[in-house]
């Protein structure tokens, strides 16, 4: 039967350090109503599928509520990443965009 090693062993945590502090989240819209929501999709998981059924059952609950298309920003995910979302801030303000819905696959 084999017995414990002697000694000492450094120990290490899976998680690395946190690389950023926890921000506040963003205040939320009483109502959808008259909104104007952006898509956003980094094109790996059904987001065709998937916002256009969003699409359809808010614009059922909120009337007035409009939609700016995944396309219109291009794929927050790939070669073109960091720049989509460097200009992401500017170009949601210029299109005067009240929310996002993002989606991601995994």
């Amino acid at each position: 039967m084999a017995t414990p090693a002697q000694g000492s062993y450094s120990v290490v945590w899976p998680r690395s350090r946190k690389a950023g502090e926890i921000a506040p989240l963003a205040e939320r819209h009483a109502s959808l109503e008259g909104k104007k929501i952006a898509f956003l999709w980094d094109y790996l998981f059904r987001g065709d599928e998937i916002f256009p059924m969003l699409a359809s059952e808010l614009s059922a609950r909120y009337p007035g509520i409009e939609f700016v298309g995944h396309e219109t920003f291009g794929s927050t995910h790939g070669d073109e990443e960091h720049e989509i979302l460097a200009g992401l801030p500017e170009k949601l303000r210029d299109m005067e965009v009240d929310a996002v819905i993002s989606g991601m696959g995994c």
